[in-house]
């Protein structure tokens, strides 16, 4: 069974078929915030930090870093600044991190300070990312997300997206990269624009995991990109991608509805044993006057959620280890 070991300095989570859902937050991101970039370039990490905990809070399993504040020379400033909000947000949670960046200067200052085995966001399959990325995550042993795109673009053709991420595992194992680290996103489209992109991505996941054995991700909100009350599609598509071999996404774990869908899902996957995670959770749970559902958490990072049957605290520090 393929199995994608994460971990911040104290806790050890699976990715897997037969683990829970790995929910990567995306809030730590300044792309198309501009409130939160100018914060950052001015050196406030109010928000990042409300957003850190706010995101463990609510059930994140891992949380992705994001400094991605300007366009301009990003070599020059991208990098100490990864840097200090990596080191901000690991002392603020106990979850594994992301480390999000198309800068490969910044990816390698971030892993030099990173705690446990953090995720590296991302490779594609161009050549000069693959010739970039893939020696650094050799030398801090660390899994990498593999999106399926190349020096064409994105292709529409899913056969192709199947193709690029089926050409970077190899690469990787050229590398001495195992399959099992390398957990590829097949590239979510919006159904608002592609009409048979949901159909195009449960046929994917379906090839990557009996094929390549590979665990997946994604962007989860692009596939509502466009269209009205976004939240509602969000969580339609949760348990479908789980059914379809889907092991985490980045998406935003302060939305319930979408969580909702995520703890369900494990339940009905087998994933949440004996619903213990779900029980946990909506014991509370009441409904409101006009017959609206409320059903707010009442465990932080339970077992079975940021971990699952898969998460164990260790003491001790692991070998350390942009999206299109």
């Amino acid at each position: 069974m393929t199995r994608t070991i994460v971990a911040s300095a104290t806790r050890e989570i699976v990715i897997g078929f037969d683990q829970p859902f790995c929910v990567i937050g995306e809030r730590i991101n300044p792309t198309g915030r501009k409130k939160l970039a100018a914060e950052m370039v001015a050196g406030n990490f109010e928000t990042v930090i409300k957003d850190a905990l706010e995101q463990a809070a609510c059930g994140a399993t891992m949380l992705d870093v994001n400094a991605g504040v300007t366009a301009v020379d990003p070599n020059a400033t991208e990098p100490a600044l990864l840097v200090q909000t990596l080191e901000i947000v690991q002392n603020l949670v106990d979850l594994p991190l992301s480390i999000d960046s198309s800068v490969s200067a910044a990816i390698e200052a971030a892993l030099k300070v990173a705690k446990g085995r953090p995720l590296v966001n991302s490779v594609t399959g161009e050549e000069e990312k693959l010739e970039a990325i893939l020696p650094l995550v050799k030398k801090y042993n660390v899994p990498v997300v593999a999106i399926s795109n190349d020096e064409t673009g994105i292709s529409m053709d899913p056969d192709v997206r199947f193709a690029v991420a089926k050409k970077i595992v190899e690469r990787c194992a050229d590398h001495g990269i195992p399959a099992h680290d390398v957990v590829v996103d097949p590239l979510v489209m919006p159904i608002g624009a592609l009409g048979d992109a949901g159909r195009q991505v449960f046929a994917l996941l379906r090839r990557l995991r009996e094929e390549l054995k590979v665990n997946t991700t994604c962007g989860l909100s692009n596939i509502s990109f466009g269209l009205p009350h976004r939240h509602g599609i969000n969580a339609a598509f949760i348990p479908m991608v789980i059914g379809a071999g889907m092991t985490s996404a980045i998406m935003n774990p302060v939305r319930p509805q979408e969580m909702e869908a995520v703890r369900g899902a494990n339940v009905l996957n087998g994933t949440d044993e004996n619903c213990t995670n779900w029980i946990r959770t909506y014991k509370d749970y009441k409904p409101a006057e006009g017959g609206q559902a409320v059903a707010a958490p009442t465990a932080v990072n339970a077992p079975g959620e940021s971990g699952g049957n898969g998460g164990r605290r260790r003491g001790g520090r692991e070998a350390r280890m942009a999206r299109a």
